[in-house]
């Protein structure tokens, strides 16, 4: 029938129809010529379907946990079939519902998009599939323009006919972008809860889905409120779609989550471990090495590590509350925020970062009996009591302006029972390392108080003047010179030339100021006589001793010929006596510590192996293998009878030995001592070397931290000593007091004997020291410097060490 014998209504309407048609025809066939066109200009999809990501390099212990990661994108690439569900669930509900359905294009979704930006007047609202958002992460930019939008949706196509679903959305998982520096959900949930994927809850899949939509927006570290938001908006529709019933989405949404706020925090505290890691990976490897996998594996024990860093932080705590609370911090203007903008105070506190347990807090209220305090994301605190008599005197009105705790004052806070206590950040500095004996190996490594605050690393690169204990390596040498721990020097004042010292005429005293008179070396060296020592080392030489102490790894430049040579006023570093005093707990071998044990490639093929050097290996003998045990037998008596008993007391072991060091004026402060399964050194001082106060001895402020350490390590480790070598003789000596003892002297150096008896009786007289005569011992090793042996690339030797950063601290 002609469209004019129709009615006119029905004319219009078939118009209408005939127009929606033709336009509907002219769209397809415009998208047709654009899919001809352009389809064949796509890219390649060689990059997902073989796909590479990016890997950082990462440092793990050696009992397998992670302690570091580096590299410009942090991701750690899970397998889709190791997703666990909640997780894909969380995903699916926050950006892409039907994604399982849809062939890469939501239609509903497009249509609903379009309308609202039409409505709207601009381009607000998208469409993107979780297809889509990885054509967009490899192919193309985020602008939000029409073409860029017609080529996502065309890659979408190709994705989708070249990939899987699970192979999409795998992809997905491990490319996204979710701030901090996390790229993929695996490394998301390490990031930002400190834990593996699998082991992620409903509420922490739930928040770590809301973060792709804007990971910065988004953000539970630094925008919490916006977080918690997006976040039960997840859960809404993780119920609404039937992934969660009732009972657990209620339980989701009042769940607490425990954010980390340190990227870097990985369950064990190991950050000078990790960076010493790093710089060791990148020297054998400066090629790719942040985004190539490497792994490398260290030496450290988690237990022990964490076992140093809690002592080392409790000694120097402990040190600083000796020494009373300093004030606060900084002051922050507070005046125009008013009760419940937490933003604006989070946004003060983002300047102040925690350190560790001592969290920043900005003061609301300020009494002497009550302290309000806000606390990162959100908590008042209301501190009293017992809480407040740290800073007790900095409450009152008399205290100076600009250290009062008032209103505005950014103060630091600790858990105390049930409560908090004012604390303060530490000034002092120090290190602590530990390491096994026989081979080298590092089990504990400690650079400073705080990696985030102090970078340098106190343990290889703070020179200090070791003070007293430097004492064993000057008796080391006067055993060598004919000398015994029987032998008896004057501990009576003695004044010292200018030409002795090298500068200027020296009067040095004993510590506590008395003298005992005439005593054996054993007894000089247990209650650390400095008189007695000077005089030994004037008797033996000091060239004579500059040159024996570098059989332990000492520099001679850094050890001057002079006397004072006597009380350890040369410069070592905690690395080096590590080393050295490894030399007397393993009988006299010299072994160069190590950190690095591995380094793996992403498939775990070994790619360098430290090849460690091992006690009992003659070539590399030190000293005499009596003089080592002399010396131990000696060191023993000083946790006995001691400068060190404190240690014998806490630990309730036999087996200990060491030496307690205090430098003039209390500037540093060291306890090195070992077990013949580990050793220990602990330092303790300012970086910019002051008086730490009276009192502040080797044993006072330095022991503790070792002691602590050693709780743990030596935990259900049985009692040994070392065995008496060959070429010692027992003898029955006296002492200046009258008293007899047992002693063993080498067997060269007793003098004629005037019976048969094997055993004779003598006087703990020094016999005159022989100034030419030669050490007993062997030739020194051919490494020179104690620092760690490099990890092995196809060579069974390593490369030669490098001299720590010589920074004087």
């Amino acid at each position: 029938m002609p469209t004019s014998a129709l009615p006119a209504p029905a004319r219009w309407a078939l118009y209408f129809l005939l127009l929606i048609g033709g336009a509907v025809l002219s769209v397809a066939a415009l998208a047709g010529i654009v899919l001809i066109l352009a389809y064949p200009q796509l890219p390649s999809l060689e990059v997902l379907t073989d796909y590479q990501p990016k890997i950082p390099l990462r440092i793990y212990s050696s009992d397998g946990y992670l302690i570091g990661e580096f590299g410009e994108e942090r991701r750690n690439f899970a397998h889709i079939k190791d997703v666990p569900a909640v997780m894909k669930q969380a995903i699916l509900a926050a950006e892409d519902e039907r994604f399982y359905q849809h062939p890469g294009i939501d239609t509903l979704g497009v249509l609903r998009a379009a309308y609202s930006n039409f409505v709207g007047g601009g381009k607000r609202q998208g469409a993107s599939t979780i297809t889509m958002q990885v054509a967009r992460n490899f192919f193309l930019s985020s602008e939000k323009t029409l073409t860029r939008k017609l080529y996502e949706m065309l890659l979408a196509f190709k994705i989708e006919n070249n990939l899987g679903k699970d192979q999409i959305l795998e992809i997905y998982l491990n490319q996204i972008y979710l701030g901090q520096r996390a790229y993929g959900f695996s490394a998301a949930a390490q990031i930002y809860f400190g834990k593996a994927l699998k082991d992620v809850t409903i509420a922490e899949a739930a928040m770590l889905a809301g973060l792709p939509k804007a990971p910065s927006a988004y953000n539970p570290v630094a925008n919490p409120k916006r977080a918690q938001l997006r976040q039960h908006y997840v859960l809404r529709r993780m119920h609404e779609l039937k992934f969660i019933d009732e009972t657990l989405w209620k339980s989701a949404q009042t769940e607490v989550l425990h954010v980390k706020h340190d990227a870097n925090d990985f369950g064990v505290h190991a950050d000078y471990v990790a960076e010493m890691a790093r710089q060791i990976a990148v020297e054998q490897f400066p090629d790719d090495v942040y985004s190539r996998g490497l792994r490398v594996i260290t030496t450290i024990n988690r237990g022990e590590q964490q076992a140093a860093y809690l002592a080392l932080r409790r000694g120097v705590i402990d040190y600083d509350r000796r020494h009373g609370y300093r004030g606060v911090e900084a002051y922050v203007d507070i005046k125009d925020i008013a009760p419940g903008q937490d933003e604006e105070l989070e946004e003060l506190l983002a300047e102040y970062d925690d350190s560790d347990d001592l969290l920043p807090a900005i003061v609301l209220e300020a009494t002497p009996k009550l302290v309000r305090a806000y606390l990162r994301g959100g908590e008042v605190l209301r501190i009293s009591d017992d809480g407040l008599k740290f800073a007790a005197r900095m409450l009152d009105e008399k205290s100076p302006p600009n250290k009062r705790v008032r209103r505005g004052a950014v103060i630091r806070v600790q858990k105390f029972g049930k409560g908090w206590q004012i604390v303060q950040l530490p000034e002092v500095e120090a290190a602590f390392v530990a390491a096994s004996p026989v081979d080298g190996a590092i089990r504990a490594l400690v650079g400073g108080f705080d990696f985030n605050r102090n970078k340098f690393n106190h343990v290889t690169q703070a020179w200090r003047q070791p003070g007293s204990s430097f004492k064993p390596f000057i008796y080391s040498a006067g055993l060598e010179k004919g000398y015994t721990p029987a032998s008896v020097i004057e501990d009576e004042p003695v004044s010292i030339s200018a030409e002795e010292t090298g500068s200027q005429a020296w009067e040095p005293k004993n510590y506590d100021g008395k003298y005992e008179g005439p005593m054996s070396l054993r007894t000089a060296l247990a209650k650390s006589k400095n008189m007695v020592s000077i005089r030994l080392l004037r008797s033996i030489g000091t060239h004579y001793a500059q040159d024996y102490v570098t059989r332990f790894g000492f520099d001679a430049d850094k050890q001057p010929p002079y006397l004072t040579l006597a009380l350890g006023a040369g410069s070592v570093t905690p690395w080096q006596q590590l080393a050295a005093y490894s030399i007397f707990a393993n009988g006299g071998y010299r072994v160069s510590p190590y950190i690095v044990r591995q380094i793996l490639d992403d498939k775990g093929n070994v790619l360098a192996a430290t090849q460690p050097t091992l006690a009992g290996d003659e070539s590399l003998r030190a000293i005499d293998a009596r003089n080592a045990w002399l010396m131990d037998s000696m060191m023993h008596d000083v946790v006995r009878r001691g400068t060190a008993t404190r240690a014998a007391v806490a630990l309730k072991r036999g087996d200990l030995a060491g030496k307690t060091g205090t430098t003039n004026d209390y500037i540093d402060a060291w306890f090195c001592g070992y077990q013949p399964t580990v050793v220990g050194i602990a330092w303790i001082g300012f970086d910019q070397p002051r008086r730490m106060g009276n009192g502040e001895t080797g044993g006072a402020a330095a022991l503790p931290m070792w002691i602590n350490f050693m709780e743990h390590a030596l935990k259900g480790v049985p009692e040994s000593w070392q065995e008496s070598p060959a070429g010692l003789v027992s003898i029955v000596a006296n002492d200046p007091s009258g008293k007899t003892s047992k002693e063993f002297v080498y067997k060269e150096h007793l003098p004629p004997p005037d019976a048969e008896d094997e055993t004779e009786e003598v006087d703990r007289q020094a016999p005159a020291p022989v100034q030419d005569a030669k050490p007993k011992a062997v030739e020194k090793p051919a490494v020179e410097k104690p620092v760690p042996p490099r990890p092995v690339v196809e060579k069974p030797v390593p490369p030669a060490p490098q001299k720590p950063a010589e920074k004087q601290t």
